[in-house]
């Protein structure tokens, strides 16, 4: 387990934070940059803002990386301070340059965290607990609910582990591959890549979340965003009318939440305390 960590570490340290472009780090390959998809990624990234507190003394941004998306830094606008944790020290000195004296940062590991309980008014984690062993997920939940003052939330986002809708999608990806002259992706592993392009990530599915955590903490499941990069790179197309599907899936999302975000790539868990 400590070996899984150390792994997560070093991986961010030396090349996940690492600046590729004015702004750009090399984890930003995992997202759809192109300008047909810009609206609708600003949009889900704004939902986070949506179920957070308003306003408050210090906000946390647990697993902050490097704050790397400009959207993020509304999360804390209304707050005094904003407090970095997370197991990269890279990530934290490119936070510092992005946060200022509105800042505040601390190596810390999310499913133990170094602080005291009802400490903060708001609680944010973008895409951390998938870098947990699965053991440790439940734990991680618990300890965001700790650390969350008596009537506010805090917002989690990670991903799903094969989620259905994106599971549908793979037949028409595979096809879409095989016309292009492209071979199936094959998944990697992680573990024995020499020079890696990721590092550990290990996913829940809805079931298992809520059962782990239905007797343990209020929270409800809403949709971040229901597309993965990867269909969105196949299907969703300038010429085609890329930008207005966008938009109607966006809408889609809003109407179904609670479909979308059980069966979306991404789903929004918002925990009320």
């Amino acid at each position: 387990m400590e070996n899984t960590k150390q792994q997560v570490r070093e991986f961010y340290d030396q090349i996940g934070w690492s600046q590729v472009g004015e702004g750009l780090y090399q984890n930003a390959r995992y997202e759809d940059l192109r300008p047909v998809s810009r609206e609708y990624i600003h949009k889900c990234h704004m939902r986070v803002k949506r179920h957070l507190p308003p306003q408050g003394d210090i906000l946390l941004d647990a697993g902050s990386g490097p704050v790397q998306w400009p959207a993020y830094l509304a999360y804390s606008e209304g707050y005094r301070y904003r407090l970095c944790a997370d197991i990269s020290i890279t990530a934290l000195k490119e936070a510092r340059n992005r946060l200022g004296n509105k800042g505040l940062f601390v190596v810390a590991d999310i499913a133990n965290l170094p602080f005291k309980s009802d400490a903060f008014d708001g609680v944010v984690s973008m895409h951390t607990i998938h870098h947990l062993p699965l053991s440790e997920h439940k734990h991680a939940y618990l300890e965001l609910n700790r650390v969350l003052r008596a009537g506010k939330t805090a917002v989690v986002v990670n991903g799903w582990h094969n989620p259905l809708l994106m599971r549908t999608a793979e037949p028409f990806i595979g096809l879409a591959r095989l016309f292009s002259g492209r071979s199936a992706k094959k998944k990697k592993n992680w573990s024995a890549e020499e020079a890696q392009a990721g590092t550990f990530v290990e996913k829940m599915t809805p079931r298992w979340l809520k059962n782990e955590l239905k007797d343990s903490l209020r929270f409800e499941i809403y949709p971040w965003r229901s597309l993965s990069p990867r269909f969105m790179r196949w299907f969703v197309r300038p010429r085609f009318g890329g930008k207005a599907y966008l938009r109607l899936v966006f809408w889609l999302e809003e109407r179904f939440p609670r479909f979308f975000g059980e069966n979306g790539q991404y789903p929004l868990i918002v925990i009320k305390k």
